[in-house]
């Protein structure tokens, strides 16, 4: 079972990591003890088989000097689709609540000099306590 488009891809994982673990003229012994692997799991590592742990591949990828890469992989700040499905939520229009949100100090009660505090802007509302405003 599974998707022709994972196994390609597994494919492809595994014939890199062999290229990176080549290029830095790495034998496979030495890359095994590296990752404390066999041989055979290498092998298969290095042919993409599905089977392999996660583990194992992090392992190589650690041993190859790659591993901050492993941690990109779903990092949501790339995620465009879910970037895309986030702006659609997003509301057409804010709206105020209750009567003039702007005359209000954050306890709810009426802006006036005595609850204000004077800045070199003009008063300004105390900090609000509850975490609604910025």
């Amino acid at each position: 079972m599974g998707s022709l488009q994972v196994k390609s891809a597994l494919s492809q994982l595994g014939r890199d990591i062999q290229t990176a673990r080549k290029r830095r003229r790495m034998s496979v012994a030495d890359f095994c003890n590296r990752i404390g692997v066999s041989d055979k799991t290498l092998a298969k590592l290095e042919r993409g088989d599905g089977g392999v742990r996660l583990e194992t591949f992090a392992m190589a990828l650690l041993a190859l000097g790659l591993l901050d890469r492993l941690a990109e992989i779903a990092d949501p700040s790339s995620d465009s689709t879910g970037i895309g499905l986030d702006r659609e939520k997003l509301p057409e229009r804010i709206r105020q609540r209750g009567p003039s949100a702007s005359a209000r100090t954050s306890k709810g009660t009426k802006a006036t000099p005595a609850n204000l505090k004077d800045t070199a802007k003009g008063p300004v509302a105390f900090d609000d306590d509850e975490g609604t405003a910025f």
